[in-house]
């Protein structure tokens, strides 16, 4: 175990995140007084066993005093079967409070510490005062933030005629590039059991974000890297001919919570939108070329879509309890002046497989924790780099040509009379 073997280690994970590095002295302990109570557990059982045999054998006249005893014994079994329990409960929350190792290499410090690593395209120039993604999508018919706000709340809307089909298109250009990059496509299940959503690194300090229904004891997901990191849990993986990889399309949920008053204009932070979420299961040793090669995918998707962006290497203390490296594709929203998150892409190691109890058995030997990564490839947000980007001075918007042979052709959407 990485924890007792290299505990200095570990505490220089938890301090680029900006975390105590006390969090893991605390852990260490708690795993002694565990491993020593579940050793006491097993002496007095292996003692009670013993007894149990001598009464058995016993002379009639001794019988008596080693029945006492022997009740005496099954008390401090039950003592110590209890004091096993709460040592195991203590070392679980100790463990909890820890998070991924972070990557040699990645930026220590929070959200604003980031590195870019690169950007492409030109920043768009307009001839005319661009409008912003909601006026757009209001005079093309294609977004309606009213009516989501009367039915369901604030940062809620619908997507309406255009802006659905826009939605629909884009995620299906995201899944046939995944299935040409020989991604298995998975409509997952958007409710999951606790254990599920704690094993994916997801009721850590980011617990308030997602919605829990209390009477069936099931967690909302906030993307379908959960339940695709479920999916094999409790399995061992034949790995042998590469990688597993999956594409799952699902509603999300997120209660934004923390995020009062940013960006409540539109669609970028809404508590419910639809993403294509690429999943991979593969060895250790592969994981870092695996989460280049989902990078690729999504910066060939923004391309093809005419979008500028930057790619940047995600500080330690803003990467979330599961990732031990993130890349973020960020583009060009021309009225924010400012790149805004599209894609986001981590690599995991062997965080989530360790605590779902995913392992695959490498060749000659025994089983090991396999590594998994998540990376976005279409997502609702995009819709507000897009229609921004391409706007045009009368309202209306060219479509990508990538995007045409999914909207029946269409080049150019018009706003509604």
């Amino acid at each position: 175990m990485l924890l007792r073997d290299n505990p200095e280690l570990v505490k220089r994970s938890q301090e680029a995140r900006g975390e105590s590095p006390d969090t893991v002295d605390v852990a260490v302990e708690a795993d002694r007084a565990r491993r020593a109570a579940i050793t006491a557990f097993e002496e007095l059982r292996a003692a009670q066993n013993a007894h149990g045999k001598r009464v058995a054998q016993a002379p009639k006249e001794e019988k008596a005093a080693l029945v006492a005893e022997a009740k005496q014994l099954s008390e401090q079994v039950k003592q110590a079967q209890h004091a096993v329990t709460a040592a195991e409960e203590a070392s679980a929350e100790a463990f909890a409070a820890l998070e991924n190792i972070v990557i040699e290499g990645v930026p220590a410090g929070g959200e604003d510490d980031f590195v870019t690593l690169r950007t492409h395209g030109d920043v768009p120039a307009f001839s005319f005062e661009p409008r912003d993604h909601l006026e757009i999508g209001e005079r093309l018919g294609a977004i309606d933030m009213d009516r989501g706000t009367k039915v369901s709340g604030s940062r809620f809307y619908f997507l309406t005629g255009i802006g659905a089909r826009l939605e629909i298109a884009l995620m299906n250009l995201g899944l046939d590039r995944a299935l040409q990059a020989g991604f298995t496509p998975i409509i997952p299940p958007t409710l999951v059991r606790p254990e599920v959503m704690r094993g994916t690194g997801f009721l850590g300090k980011h617990a308030a974000e997602v919605y829990h229904l209390d009477d069936e004891d099931l967690y909302l997901v906030g993307t379908s890297e959960v339940p695709l990191a479920g999916y094999h849990m409790d399995e061992i993986l034949d790995l042998s001919r590469g990688p597993k990889r999956y594409a799952g399309w699902s509603t999300c949920y997120r209660s934004e919570a923390g995020s009062y008053g940013k960006d409540t204009r539109g669609i970028i932070r809404v508590h419910q939108f639809n993403k294509l979420e690429m999943f991979v299961y593969t060895t250790p040793e592969e994981a870092e070329t695996e989460h280049l090669r989902l990078v690729e995918l999504q910066e060939r998707m923004l391309q093809d879509l005419g979008l500028s962006y930057r790619v940047i290497d995600v500080a330690a203390g803003d990467l979330g309890s599961s990732a031990a490296r993130k890349y973020d594709v960020e583009a060009w929203v021309p009225t924010q002046n400012a790149y805004r998150e599209l894609t986001s892409t981590s690599n995991c190691t062997t965080y989530q497989a360790r605590r779902l109890d995913i392992r695959y058995r490498p060749e000659g030997g025994k089983t090991q924790p396999v590594a998994t990564l998540n990376g976005t490839l279409a997502t609702t947000r995009w819709i507000v780099a897009l229609l921004e980007t391409h706007q045009r001075e009368d309202g209306s918007v060219t479509v990508p040509e990538v995007l045409r042979p999914f909207l029946g052709g269409l080049e150019v959407m018009e706003p509604i009379a």
